[in-house]
């Protein structure tokens, strides 16, 4: 069988086949025998230290001869990498080698083909320096200002992860408490009267530093099934509604934020 044969058979064998499969698809001889052949030059690398066997290498290379340009990408996609990712951890936890957790995978192809007594597959190890985990933002100091409406405060800073905006202070169900507003239109006036009991909050993503708004609010359906959201953001002169779903509207620096007739302002530094 030739490799753009094998390449094409493994490639429909790996994508039918269930991602956590403990073993290689019996119908895929030739992945099978790619395989053993990549696990046993792995065990043979384990090195014995203070009666445990350690495989010390974050990183191994699988070097193939004699593909084509097309074959070189299918191999270096990331599918078939973690594929050999998870089958390498595999049989090193079977085989109880101590290994890093940051162990990687990558291919490396080349059309040139092997010479006589070479082989057209071999595996080589390396040990690269530990990634660095990606720094966490430094969380920049943000803050809510009413611009339309009499709430509990004329400004309040988010200094929690989430922040409750709503027309009551402490809003109750059936059931008992349901939650506490931090920033409240308790009055009644007017344009208070627009704003839901639980209209929004306001949540901090600690991985990205962003703010995220969402829409709290249970509202009738209109006659065309969609209903009024009751809240909006106006940015540079344009507003975008903010319909209630579990992703939310990242905020700007600037956002007016309409809830119901009432605004409050997102300022962040």
């Amino acid at each position: 069988m030739s490799l753009s044969e094998l390449m094409e058979k493994l490639g429909k064998t790996i994508f039918e086949a269930p991602f956590d499969a403990m073993t290689a698809p019996t119908d895929a001889p030739e992945l099978a025998e790619i395989r053993l052949a990549v696990l046993e030059q792995i065990l043979k690398k384990g090195q014995r230290a203070a009666g445990k066997i350690v495989f010390p290498y974050n990183l191994v290379r699988i070097c193939i001869r004699g593909v084509s340009d097309d074959e070189s990408a299918f191999l270096k996609s990331d599918f078939l990498k973690g594929y050999f990712e998870q089958e390498i951890r595999r049989s090193l936890e079977r085989s109880n080698y101590r290994f890093p957790a940051d162990l990687e995978v990558e291919f490396r192809a080349t059309g040139e083909l092997p010479d006589v007594k070479e082989e057209w597959l071999r595996v080589e190890t390396e040990s690269r320096p530990s990634r660095e985990p990606a720094p966490v933002p430094t969380r920049r100091t943000a803050r809510l200002t009413v611009v339309r409406g009499t709430a509990t405060a004329p400004e309040i800073l988010l200094s929690k992860e989430r922040i409750n905006i709503g027309r009551t202070a402490e809003v109750y169900r059936a059931q008992g408490p349901s939650r506490r507003n931090d920033l409240a239109f308790t009055e009644e006036t007017e344009i208070n009267a627009t704003v839901s009991r639980e209209h929004a909050h306001i949540l901090y993503c600690k991985d990205t530093g962003e703010y995220r708004l969402y829409n709290d609010r249970w509202h009738g359906q209109g006659k065309n099934g969609a209903g009024s959201c009751g809240l909006w953001i106006f940015r540079e002169g344009l507003s975008r509604p903010v319909h209630r779903d579990a992703r939310g509207v990242r905020l700007r620096p600037g956002d007016e934020i309409q809830l119901g007739r009432a605004i409050v302002k997102f300022q962040m530094k």
